[in-house]
């Protein structure tokens, strides 16, 4: 029996060494340049690299990984489990304008995971080698391009000693704040949710053979959960043949996914709602017409809140090219999950809710099921208060208890207690509290959104407060403490933003900050100077572009009566149009 993907991964090689494992579209076009890499050339790529990094001691300690999307960056994943090094999936600088908020990140990965050794292509290793000003650490760390490493060094790998427990990756959830959260995921965890992704998808050996092993394309990034644990690595764990390509070529022509399922008929194919969306913009008839969607069996939907009505748009707008309502499969997830934690049923429509709780077909307010939980994973709504599980129905805590939940965070002991060891009478183990809110009916999860304030934008955790404390600090007639930051959905624009850092996320941030009287009417223009300011020492300390700045006037952002900010009441307001905005003329 496999204990890691590793073992998998040799015997796919064995024993179906021929096999592609991964097709990459180079430029994103099916009829493009591809690259093909098959199960023999990974195993002997992956065991070089991993001999390489063998032979410096490394085992045990932390790689950070810096590719561009390609066989490359999987070939060094699958190195680092084959030696027993830790991964650290990062995100490299991709031109000028991500310069700076790829270096924070990478700065605060690499300080917070102790990396001992950097992996990446060779203009990113060259591109490194110029940024020692910026990146100080460089100087203590190895960094490999490993195109470098010869097919030869794979005769000296030595199988690790690995256990369901040994730390396979990090997988970090934020860069906004000082202390950036890496998820602990193990083997363990690892393959049991490679069982939970192919158990809920129907990643069956029949289905396997029906499509070829042809069961999936994936423009999804490969150094975020989503697109890492499921379609990646869903393929080693299966010995399938999987079609990549980049998400900036997806986001320069969403077309280019709809051909790619058309031309490679997968069974699985999906990403955050904003994809379809994207899609569905620039949609033609002409379009429609050389597309077969027929064979897309999964087109999961994900990582953000999935709408009614991009479903029925979609499934109306693609029907002519055969896409089925049947295919969409809205799905929820979490890296503290390893990702996937429920999913619906393949061949069975989305289930969909009035807002009153009664059955809807295909009404564009109504709530989407997000699916059952995974075999051997259990799902329960919690009284995020009082610790106590709530009736079907009733919104609360999602909480979640299974194999696939993570060790917990990395050396952040204070928040893997908080998040990870509840407890509910009743039930037992421990359980993961995933601060999403939703509910349960007849067995599947609806998500309604986030217990706390916590702000989920380009793919990254966004403290509100470390925002309206740069806000604050930006200009002296912002009142300290009477700044609120939240976030709303943006639409696609954000979303694409956020694809292209990494993330995939679809919401964006808003600040509403209360200011001295008279200071942003002093003179022509002083009110937008201070804007400004505030988007320029937001954009500089948390590599956020700020969706709107609005000031207000004081007393305007309602308070508890302990005198704490209440953000989801201004963020009401901001909707509604009611904030005393400075400037703005007098009502009535």
């Amino acid at each position: 029996m496999a204990r890691t993907l590793v073992d998998l991964l040799t015997t796919h090689a064995t024993h179906q060494p021929g096999r592609i494992a991964y097709r990459y579209l180079v430029t994103g076009d099916p009829d493009g340049e591809v690259q093909e890499i098959s199960y023999a050339r990974l195993a002997t790529r992956s065991r070089a690299i991993a001999a390489w990094l063998q032979d410096r001691g490394l085992a045990g300690s932390r790689a950070m990984l810096l590719y561009p999307p390609g066989p490359e960056f999987v070939c060094a994943f699958l190195g680092c489990l084959a030696a027993g090094v830790v991964a650290v999936p990062g995100v490299p600088p991709q031109g000028r304008a991500d310069n700076h908020r790829a270096l924070t990140r990478m700065r605060r990965l690499i300080a917070d995971a102790d990396a001992k050794v950097v992996l990446g292509g060779r203009e990113v290793v060259a591109a490194l080698g110029t940024m020692a000003d910026q990146l100080p650490q460089l100087a203590e760390i190895t960094c490999l391009a490993t195109e470098d490493v010869t097919d030869e060094a794979a005769a000296s790998w030595r199988e690790p000693d690995l256990t369901a427990d040994s730390v396979a990756f990090l997988q970090y959830t934020s860069g906004s704040t000082s202390a950036p959260r890496g998820v602990v995921i193990t083997h363990g965890n690892l393959l049991d949710n490679e069982r939970v992704i192919t158990e809920r998808m129907g990643h069956t050996p029949d289905v396997i053979e029906e499509y070829g092993h042809e069961l999936i394309v994936s423009w999804l990034p490969v150094y975020h959960d989503m697109g890492l644990v499921g379609p990646v690595l869903n393929t080693v764990h299966l010995g399938l043949t999987t079609t990549l390509f980049s998400p900036l070529h997806f986001l320069q022509r969403p077309d280019r996914w709809l051909r790619a399922v058309s031309r490679y008929r997968p069974h699985t194919s999906g990403g955050p709602n904003f994809a379809y969306e994207l899609c569905l913009k620039h949609a033609t008839p002409e379009l429609v017409d050389d597309l077969d969607l027929g064979s897309w069996k999964v087109a999961f939907n994900g990582a953000e809140p999935v709408r009614a009505a991009t479903l029925r748009r979609f499934t109306d707008t693609f029907a002519p090219a055969g896409f089925r309502r049947e295919a969409f499969y809205p799905c929820y997830g979490l890296a503290e999950a390893t990702v996937m934690v429920t999913g619906g049923t393949v061949g069975t429509p989305p289930v969909l809710l009035e807002p009153d709780g009664g059955a809807a077909e295909v009404a564009d307010a109504a709530a989407v099921g997000c699916g059952r939980p995974g075999e051997g994973m259990t799902v329960v709504v919690a009284d995020p208060e009082r610790q106590r599980e709530l009736p079907e129905g009733e919104i609360g805590e999602i909480w979640v208890s299974g194999t696939s939940v993570a060790k917990g965070y990395w050396r952040n002991a204070l928040a893997t207690r908080e998040s990870f060891r509840a407890t509910l009478p009743g039930h037992e183990g421990r359980f993961l509290r995933t601060g999403d809110l939703g509910f349960l009916r007849g067995g599947e999860l609806f998500v309604t959104g986030r217990l706390k304030d916590l702000m989920v934008i380009d793919g990254r955790n966004h403290y509100p407060q470390d925002l309206e404390l740069s806000a604050e600090m930006s200009h002296p007639a912002l009142r300290p403490g009477c700044t609120a930051a939240f976030s709303v959905d943006g639409g696609m624009d954000s979303a694409v933003d956020g694809v292209v850092d990494g993330g995939l996320g679809g919401e964006r941030p808003v600040l509403v900050a209360e200011v001295d009287p008279g200071a942003a009417g002093e003179g022509e223009g002083e009110g937008e100077k201070i804007i400004d300011l505030v988007r320029g020492a937001i954009g500089e300390a948390h590599g956020l572009s700020v969706y709107d700045v609005v000031l207000v006037h004081p007393g305007t952002i309602p308070k508890t009566s302990s005198g704490k900010i209440q953000r989801r009441a201004t963020r009401a307001a901001y909707l509604d149009g009611t904030l005393s905005v400075v400037g703005a003329p007098a009502a009535g």
